[in-house]
């Protein structure tokens, strides 16, 4: 019998967020796959939770290498756990192509849902969530990244972005710059965290207060 990929949610954040069917799926899945093994382990500690399963790890640079491995593991009748360091795996994190090779050889994929980086932030925003798109991480050069700004230059759903704390005042530097100095942003970091904050305002007021630091 074919095995099942299980895609599984984990903590943004704060590791009591974690969905009972987590603990349940790191314990009973014959492969867990995870992006970082260490952060897996601190997580099933947390959890008190001890695997049964083969762990091994699935990130970007050997994620091309393990894909067909993983799936012989499915076909062969196991089920195989992908977890990454936080969030829903595939979205802006390893597991696409592990979804798409299982789906090409009819192998049942499911998931334990879970906490959402970019859900949350959505939600805390203050901005309208009828219609948003998601646009992942922009490019680090700054040619490109205004380049890619300018292509959903005349979108007017809400946009969210992930980006690194060191590249923040850019990012907003462009996004005013593109998108005008008065459209509603919101920047919202370190989210269900102990320092959770969520800044508010147009994006030129932002993007300067980013460059204070």
């Amino acid at each position: 019998m074919i095995g099942t990929l299980v895609l599984a949610g984990t903590p943004i954040g704060d590791t009591a967020d974690a969905p009972p069917r987590l603990a349940e799926e790191l314990a009973g899945a014959d492969v867990i796959a995870a992006e970082d093994t260490r952060r897996l382990r601190r997580l099933t500690q947390a959890l008190g939770v001890t695997p049964k399963g083969r762990v091994v790890s699935y990130f970007e640079g050997n994620e091309s290498a393990r894909t067909p491995e993983l799936v012989e593991e499915l076909v062969g009748g196991s089920r195989v756990l992908l977890v990454t360091d936080a969030g829903m795996p595939s979205v802006s994190d390893p597991g696409y192509r592990l979804v798409a090779a299982a789906v090409e050889r009819d192998v049942r994929v499911t998931a334990v849902p879970g906490p959402s980086a970019v859900l949350t932030a959505l939600a805390l925003s203050g901005l309208p969530v009828d219609r948003f798109c998601f646009e992942g991480f922009l490019p680090r050069k700054a040619g490109e990244r205004l380049g890619r700004l300018r292509e959903v230059a005349g979108e007017r759903r809400t946009l969210v972005y992930f980006e690194a704390p060191h590249r923040l005042d850019d990012t907003l530097s462009a996004m005013a710059e593109v998108f005008g100095a008065g459209r509603r942003a919101a920047v919202c970091r370190e989210l269900t965290k102990t320092y959770e904050e969520v800044r508010r305002g147009g994006l030129g007021e932002l993007a300067a207060w980013a460059a204070e630091g």
